[in-house]
């Protein structure tokens, strides 16, 4: 299973809503998505950046999975998403590459 860490941001172009009542009642909907999204562990942490406005997800699955899931926020929420190799298994293929190329350079 694929582990993926998200950097999430408020877009700066959706229709926030200006009144402050309709504005907690719309984070109230997205934070009942995020609370959903981590009881069902589909998300494993979610945390925000001091600026108020950005912050990160970890998470598992596929890209599907994660397609799905950020595409539940997509409207007022920009995420930028990257897949994380784990150490050993990134030591694994960089040290392969590097192998490959020394025994080629001999040729």
């Amino acid at each position: 299973m694929a582990r993926f860490l998200s950097f999430w941001r408020t877009n700066p172009v959706a229709p926030w809503p200006i009144d402050p009542v309709e504005y907690l009642k719309l984070l109230e909907k997205m934070w009942a998505g995020v609370d959903s999204l981590l009881k069902k562990a589909e998300i494993k942490e979610v945390g925000y950046f001091p600026d108020g406005t950005s912050g990160y997800v970890i998470s598992e699955g596929d890209s599907a999975d994660v397609l799905r899931r950020i595409s539940m926020f997509s409207r007022y929420i920009q995420f930028e998403v990257h897949e994380i190799i784990p150490y050993e298994k990134s030591k694994e293929i960089i040290r392969a590459v590097w192998k490959a190329q020394a025994e080629a350079a001999k040729k």
